[in-house]
């Protein structure tokens, strides 16, 4: 193989493919990245046998081939290399090593065959669609927040993504939930997703996804069935395992009765939240809402460091009520909300609350209480 080729170009790419790389590997092709050179391109794939991307980006293709070698060791020296300048990728005559020369600088790496990198077979998809990455990225956005990270409830490590009938439509709807607090977005379901199994896309196939949708011009092409999914970004691609489990009823945990509405303004509502957490000994401890006609009481009580209290004005025409939250989750929570004002519904202190912005969009959240 001997190839030339712009280093931003390269960069670019290994910046997309690399990241699924482990840094710990007990299987040592699992380190490397697949380097195909053919026609007038550079297919590069990387692996952790869950989760595969793909990406092509042009080259001066001078010998056809393909090799493999450490993804993280080339990115490193993709990334010092100068801006602006050219890079040769040359493979020796045995396979052993690859040559990454540009200017004066010059590595060798060591290879090892691509005939015994992984392949992540799909199989058949049984649905595909189109659907704009705006309109993804929101979803994920809006949800992967609350998505649990304890291992043992592995059917909660990810996003439920699952068609619903909402009124007369039908709506793409993203779920996660930790238990403690749940997110929920919709948006309308693209030509195609009908009929789609319910899937989990797993956490860290959500934090890839996340970083590709840069660009919301782009159409994100997704083929799935029970087991797999491949998304088609720009020209990346993106093949993921699918979280075998069941995704919990969440629609039991979000409540329909909470007659007890708060809008606050959410900026100045987080703001406040921020500042009296910080007498907390730790971000996870609860903040006091104290709630009575048109005015709010946030409270810390922290019995190693002190308290902390701030009032603010709210809509707010009901009975009085005191209720804690975590204070981190009201702040990831707030941070979704791109209305001014943040609506809260609520029962009453042992209750779930639900939240709701009012920019018009179709999320909601659901929050445990904490006790204070």
């Amino acid at each position: 193989m001997r190839i030339t080729l712009e280093r931003s170009n390269l960069l670019k790419s290994l910046n997309h493919v690399h990241r699924v790389v482990e840094r710990r590997n007990t299987i040592p092709i699992l380190s490397n990245v697949l380097l195909r050179a053919e026609g007038a391109n550079l297919d590069m794939k990387a692996t952790d046998l869950d989760l595969e991307i793909t990406e092509a980006t042009p080259a001066m293709v001078e010998q056809a081939g393909a090799t493999t070698v450490p993804a993280h060791l080339l990115y490193e020296i993709v990334r010092k290399l100068p801006d602006g300048s050219e890079v040769l990728l040359s493979t020796n005559p045995d396979g052993t090593a690859m040559t990454v020369a540009s200017g004066r600088s010059k590595f060798s790496l060591q290879c090892l065959s691509e005939t015994d990198f992984p392949d992540l077979t799909t199989g058949d998809f049984s649905h595909s669609f189109k659907v704009k990455a705006s309109d993804l990225k929101m979803l994920i956005d809006r949800t992967q927040f609350a998505i649990s990270t304890e291992e043992t409830r592995y059917y909660l490590n990810g996003i439920f993504f699952h068609t619903i009938e909402a009124g007369n439509d039908l709506k793409l709807r993203a779920v996660a939930t930790d238990g403690h607090r749940l997110a929920r977005a919709d948006i309308d379901a693209p030509s195609g997703s009908e009929g789609m199994p319910g899937i989990i896309i797993p956490r860290k196939t959500v934090g890839e996804l996340q970083k590709l949708m840069d660009n919301p011009d782009l159409i994100v092409s997704i083929e799935l069935s029970d087991a797999k999914i491949r998304l088609t970004i720009g020209g990346v691609v993106i093949t993921s395992k699918l979280i075998d489990g069941t995704f919990p009823d969440y629609q039991r945990v979000i409540p329909a009765n909470n007659d007890k509405e708060m809008r606050v303004d959410c900026q100045t509502f987080a703001h406040a939240v921020d500042r009296v957490s910080t007498i907390s000994s730790e971000r996870g401890r609860a903040v006091k809402l104290s709630l009575s006609e048109g005015h709010l009481v946030l409270a810390v009580n922290n019995p190693d460091s002190g308290s902390a209290t701030e009032e603010l004005a709210v809509g707010y025409e009901n009975d009085t009520m005191e209720i804690g939250f975590n204070a981190k989750y009201l702040l990831d929570i707030t941070a979704q909300l791109s209305g001014d004002d943040a609506i809260f519904l609520l029962a009453d202190a042992g209750s779930p609350t639900l939240i709701r912005d009012t920019a018009g969009d179709d999320a909601i959240y659901v929050l445990m209480p904490m006790r204070v």
